[in-house]
């Protein structure tokens, strides 16, 4: 049940025998990529440990520790070797690098509880060897205990932290220098956004300032180990690794210390150069897409459409090998030209009485039963809306699965308008009884299932109005599987179960779809996506298992919704959109109107979503058109699992 979902490989760089110098050229901070975040936890832990072993008898091991998402793997695996006897914490001195200010030690938000809670409780270490900056003391005194705390942190044995989004450590943001110490940081507006969920997402008790130990005294460590997973990572990870040393990117600055390494995920390291471009790197393993999407970078780096490239353009751009193998240069160019041009259809369902042997979804059966997995009640519209509506035209038959209810992301006025007009309709007068329940909300804490209810009811109500613009009855074909993982009340979810996915299996085995739509888009900041994506998957496999022939011709595809867009190299399917379908499609969009304008949780892109689908599939059009293919007004890609 634990199997994190991954991308197929496509081939890439031959990293076996390959010298480490060669492989990490353009890294200026080593990294180790592995295929998902818990290998690559495991790894850390491993080293965690070698150097807790390995401390001599009677010092202490001086570690320094972050909070936050990344290392939560790292804490259950060191946690669970504790409770196997394999390693012991009394010779341990725990560093935490960062604290809200002002914050109670034991405020469930305060970094300090979510330490003591994901790790210290959990294995044997001495309260008198935790040092955590202490977010109570009045101001007054807090300068001066920080440059006390500064004086004790410098020097750690080993400090393990994860980077934000933006490269951040700690709670050190853009601006900040090598030099700067332990200090209180007035926290940005972005910073804010991006904590507020911890504090019932109301950025007026979302902490305007932090303690964190600074840049200099990370740099005093005498090793570093910097940890990342997920897309939302892949721009700060290319920047720290790859990048210039910029105060505009303070993780990058750590790049002056010695003796640092970098674990990532594979996709969070996305964006590496030898994994964007592995043939600048060393001898590539080159399959179909491998090839394509060298092509496609080719066009981008030498500003040209397919059919223009030369030979030389291939050879003054580390493409030699490429053409040893599989050249003359024109081949390869015709191959590439035809195989991108037939991932291009107006019929995603497959065109039926169709020559389909080079389409990329068959002519059989017609129609098809299709079924759309969304994984909160509006990635459908937004991710593959135009796709939906030619779907449901072109006479498929077409079922949309809303995984979650999607109830936390209603903001409460939201709630008290759709009362306020029941009111004044004369439906009902619960306005202050509703009212009463959001004033009676605990920041941090779960909101109160009537409450949620109501929200929920909110968001089906507007899924429900979105399908019947697009043509489908949503009594018959929505089917809203509030997937109990997701009910927790609040932003961390409860872990995934069978009950989840046997939810899923019902509605798969009843309705026996020859088409599958999921999101892989695993840039959703708080994991439902891929949460929700592995039920699904699992769920198939399952149903495999148990001897349910029929899936063995249900295809898979995955699309990505507002964060990011499949990389045109590995697309399977582009299906063109026109003027009046993106028009539709904006509309069954705005159907979500509690996402409208004020949008619960945006990342770190404020445009609507309708703003960034319309901009995202229409980018996609543009490269199509560069590469030399027709020009359309817009395009939704897929890639095919199976």
């Amino acid at each position: 049940m634990n199997k994190k979902f991954t991308l197929p490989y496509e081939g890439g760089l031959i990293e076996k025998n390959l010298p480490g110098g060669i492989l990490h050229n353009y890294e200026k901070i080593w990294t180790d990529l592995y295929p998902e975040a818990l290998p690559a936890s495991v790894a850390v832990a491993d080293l965690i440990v070698e150097a807790i072993r390995g401390c001599e008898a009677g010092c202490l091991f001086r570690l320094g520790l972050t909070t936050g998402s990344t290392p939560t793997l790292l804490y259950e695996e060191l946690a669970r070797r504790y409770q196997a006897g394999e390693v012991s914490f009394k010779q341990v001195e725990v560093v935490s690098i960062d604290e809200y200010y002002p914050a109670s030690a034991d405020g469930s938000q305060s970094r300090n509880h979510r330490l003591h809670e994901a790790l210290l409780d959990r294995v044997d270490i001495l309260p008198e060897n935790i040092h955590i900056p202490d977010g109570t003391l009045p101001q007054e005194e807090v300068s001066r205990y920080c440059a006390e705390f500064d004086k004790m942190a410098r020097g750690l044995d080993l400090l393990v932290i994860g980077i934000g989004e933006e490269g951040q450590v700690g709670f050190n943001e853009a601006g900040s220098n090598e030099k700067t110490r332990t200090r209180t940081v007035r926290l940005s507006y972005g910073s804010r956004k991006r904590q507020a969920p911890h504090f019932g997402n109301d950025l007026a008790l979302t902490p305007q300032s932090a303690i964190t130990m600074g840049i200099g005294t990370m740099l005093s460590a005498k090793r570093i180990v910097l940890m990342a997973w997920g897309e939302s990572k892949t721009r700060a990870v290319k920047a720290v690794v790859e990048g210039e040393m910029s105060p505009s990117c303070p993780a990058s600055l750590l790049q002056h210390h010695d003796h640092i390494r970098f674990f990532a995920d594979e996709t969070a390291g996305s964006l590496l150069t030898r994994v964007v471009a592995p043939w600048l790197v060393g001898p590539c393993d080159w399959t179909p897409k491998l090839i394509r999407k060298a092509v496609v970078w080719l066009c981008g780096t030498v500003g040209k459409p397919i059919l223009k490239l030369t030979h030389q353009d291939y050879l003054e751009n580390s493409l030699g090998e490429l053409l040893e193998l599989y050249g003359p240069y024109d081949r390869i160019n015709i191959d590439v030209f035809n195989d991108l041009q037939h991932t291009i259809t107006g019929w995603p369902g497959g065109k039926p009485g169709a020559d389909d042997s080079t389409r990329p979804v068959p002519a059989t059966p017609y129609p098809k039963t299709v079924l759309i997995f969304s994984p909160h009640p509006d990635d459908d519209v937004i991710s593959m809306g135009g796709t939906f509506i030619r779907l449901v035209s072109q006479g498929h038959d077409v079922h949309v699965a809303y995984e979650t209810s999607g109830d936390v992301a209603v903001h409460d006025d939201v709630v008290l308008q759709h009362f306020d007009a029941a009111f004044q309709l004369g439906l009902a007068d619960r306005f202050e009884a509703v009212r009463s329940l959001v004033n009676a909300k605990v920041p941090g804490e779960g909101e109160p299932r009537e409450l949620l209810e109501i929200k929920a009811a909110i968001r089906r109500s507007e899924a429900r109005a979105a399908v019947r613009s697009i043509g489908l009855d949503p009594d018959t074909h929505a089917h809203f599987l509030n997937l109990p993982f997701y009910e927790s009340g609040g932003i961390k979810k409860l872990p995934r179960t069978q009950v989840d996915v046997d939810i899923i299996k019902d509605l798969v085995r009843d309705l026996r779809p020859q088409m599958i739509f999921m999101a892989g888009d695993l840039a959703d900041p708080h994991g439902t996506h891929r949460v929700c994506t592995e039920a699904a998957l699992k769920a198939v496999s399952q149903l495999e298992a148990e001897g349910e022939s029929w899936i063995e011709d249900t295809h898979i595809w995955l699309y990505r919704g507002a964060w990011m867009e499949w990389e045109i190299g590995r697309v399977d399917m582009a299906v063109p959109i026109s003027p009046d379908e993106v028009v539709k499609k904006r509309h069954a969009i705005f159907r979500h109107l509690s996402q409208k304008d004020i949008v619960p949780f945006p990342g770190e892109d404020p445009r609507e979503f309708w703003q960034r689908a319309e901009e995202r599939t229409q980018s996609t059009a543009r490269h199509y058109d560069s590469l030399g293919m027709a020009e359309y007004q817009a395009i939704e890609v897929f890639l095919k699992l199976r």
